[in-house]
């Protein structure tokens, strides 16, 4: 399990080059990442390259045994480009080119940027295909699904709408552009969502399909950075880093061309007071693992206070460093890198601070990071173990979308039932995957398929053949409402989901802000929010019913029996205990091995293997917690993670 740090040798006098690397060799780091915003000093003028700087930091880190993985600088053109051809940059939805002075500002689809992109990437490729130290690239930085309103980003998405849908009847069709009378009766109509509209007040049709096609230029791009790495520098891996923006591509289709994910992490330094809050990163970095359903970089770690775009916000805690790292190698990350390794005394990010303050004095949180490194070089007997897990949660960059298009109510968002899924299967000391919808699910015991809004034939099929021979399926209210256009399907709810629920809606209450309390068979009550369907059973038996407003009486979640499996439907959006009830009756359903009395926020994850197998014990907060685990205490302190073998 390999540490490494993000490094900027052309933010600092070389003067500071050896010692650093001299410190980070005897400090157990094993890899640096360099070169991401450095366009201006690899190609100062046009056409004229010089690598001999970042050859000297290469070398500098080669030589002390530390290996380099290098990045595509195409995120931050030089201003001599933008200066030659003002053309390449973004353009605003306003229709205006977005201001010179921040980073990632260039249109990824203009032909002009492309030809300048691949000029430099092809060169540093060739450049560094011999030299054995760089192990790795990455493409870009961050790169976001962009709505870009360029004149190249319209054409390119007319001919992505002719290719999929071929005619105008066709595509006025598939939208419902009768609709306000939008029919389309010229190509030329047809343009991306300008203006300051907010979506919701768009086409839903269309503004899905827009989401779509941003996604699919970035992924195009990555794609094209990708070949010409390959060809010019073969045999090292690929990879970009993402983070969960505004606007992310669908990185499921993103990584299918890349050789590993990577992901930028920076859990909270300031820990919520609020019990409900679903803060851990563990939701995030299982996500990561289920992307390509392999190991994992984490390319970004938390190192420091952040703050830059924002004020600068709480220190990480102590044992925050060393916690967060573990945590990431616990879920399946095998290479961690920290930006950065020094807080830079120059730029808008000066304020994001690294392990080294402003002052190059080691203090509190490099000598936590220090020890972290000891304790991941001595976990190198668990490299390779795999994360089994029985529990699986369904992910789709559709319903992300069309959530972000048509806000269903105040407060209700596409991911937080499956945060709540996931944090009470972890609660009971269970792996959990999240995978993309289109896997298979071969191997697991409980698929959790939440918010299912955007209906895929074939994911439903697959949730259907799953529970019929024995799996355990969780759906959740938004499921079955459209088609695959995001149009309304004609279907009582849960539409083509109804028969293996065996129930349907009769209505439904967005609630918002507003709280309805929710009565088990047993007699506990707990609490439900922003969203009520209001049920009747065809099949299945209820769990639980509603105790309030006018649908008091009426079912909220139920179980049926589909063929030798089990399907439950949770009806409303209920605070986390709800979520907890609804996983314990599962899995003792399903006969998983849990782990008894977890205390809140304290996380597991075993890790298992031919030669070694180990369980990984997180304490998420800021407080001491202790319990009992195989008739052996475990105490913890805040942030503190213990690995158990087993």
């Amino acid at each position: 399990m390999r540490v490494g740090v993000d490094y900027y040798p052309e933010h600092w006098d070389k003067s500071l080059w050896a010692a650093d690397a001299d410190l980070m060799k005897r400090t157990g780091v094993k890899l640096v990442r360099m070169a991401e915003f450095a366009w201006c000093r690899l190609e100062p003028r046009d056409g004229v390259f010089d690598f001999s700087w970042l050859d000297e930091a290469v070398a500098l880190f080669a030589d002390r045994g530390i290996d380099v993985v290098l990045c595509t600088p195409v995120s931050c053109p030089p201003l001599w480009l933008y200066e030659k051809h003002p053309e390449i940059v973004h353009v605003e939805k306003d229709g205006t080119p977005t201001r010179l002075g921040i980073r990632s500002h260039r249109c990824v689809t203009n032909p002009v940027f492309l030809q300048y992109a691949d000029r430099i990437t092809i060169e540093m490729a060739k450049h560094y295909a011999g030299n054995a130290a760089v192990v790795g690239w990455q493409i870009d930085n961050e790169l976001e699904a962009y709505f870009c309103y360029c004149g190249h980003c319209i054409d390119r998405y007319r001919t992505w709408l002719q290719e999929k849908y071929g005619c105008l009847e066709n595509l006025n069709r598939a939208y419902g552009n009768v609709v306000w009378s939008g029919e389309y009766s010229s190509w030329a109509q047809v343009t991306p969502p300008f203006g300051t509209l907010p979506h919701a007040w768009q086409n839903p049709a269309y503004m899905l399909d827009y989401y779509r096609f941003c996604s699919d230029n970035v992924i195009d791009f990555s794609n094209r950075q990708a070949a010409q790495l390959r060809q010019y520098c073969p045999g090292r891996p690929v990879t970009t880093n993402v983070w969960f923006c505004e606007h992310m591509p669908d990185f499921y289709k993103q990584f299918d061309g890349l050789d590993f994910i990577s992901y930028d992490n920076y859990p909270a330094t300031r820990l919520p007071s609020d019990p409900e809050s679903c803060y851990s990163h563990a939701f995030h970095l299982d996500m990561m693992r289920g992307v390509k359903r392999q190991p994992f970089w984490i390319m970004e770690q938390l190192s420091g206070g952040k703050g830059c775009w924002a004020p600068m916000e709480k220190p990480p805690l102590p044992g925050m460093i060393r916690g967060y790292a573990l945590q990431a190698f616990a879920h399946g990350a095998d290479t961690v890198v920290h930006f950065r390794w020094r807080t830079a005394n120059i730029g808008a990010e000066m304020h994001w601070h690294g392990l080294l303050d402003h002052s190059n004095v080691p203090g509190r949180r490099f000598r936590e990071f220090a020890d972290m490194c000891i304790e991941a070089n001595a976990l190198e007997k668990l490299q390779g173990t795999e994360i089994k897990a029985d529990v699986a949660i369904l992910f789709a960059f559709d319903n992300e979308y069309a959530f972000r298009i048509q806000p269903q109510t105040d407060g209700y968002y596409y991911m937080e039932q499956l945060q709540r899924l996931h944090r009470a299967f972890m609660g009971l000391g269970l792996n959990v995957d999240i995978i993309g919808q289109h896997e298979k699910l071969d191997g697991y015991r409980i698929v959790c398929a939440p918010e299912m809004y955007v209906t895929d034939a074939g994911v439903v099929e697959r949730l259907n053949e799953f529970a019929m021979k024995g799996g355990t399926v969780i759906l959740t209210t938004r499921s079955g409402v459209k088609d695959p256009n995001n149009n309304a399907l004609m279907t009582l709810l849960p539409g083509p989901y109804q028969e293996m629920a065996g129930v349907h809606a009769v209505e439904y209450a967005p609630i918002g802000w507003e709280a309805v309390s929710v009565l088990f068979g047993d007699g506990t009550e707990l609490q439900a929010k922003q969203w009520c369907d209001i049920l009747e059973t065809d099949t299945a038996e209820v769990l639980a019913s509603y105790n309030g407003d006018y649908y008091c009486g009426a079912p909220a979640i139920t179980r049926n029996a589909c063929g030798q499996g089990q399907v439950y439907y949770i009806g409303t959006v209920g605070t986390q205990p709800v979520y907890d009830r609804v996983a314990g009756m599962a899995a003792e359903k399903a006969a998983l091995p849990v782990v008894a009395g977890l205390p809140p926020r304290v996380e597991i994850v075993t890790r298992t293997g031919r030669e070694a197998s180990a369980k990984f014990i997180f304490n998420n907060d800021d407080q001491p917690k202790s319990f009992v685990m195989d008739g052996q205490e475990i105490s913890l302190a805040p942030f503190e993670m213990k690995v158990v073998l087993i």
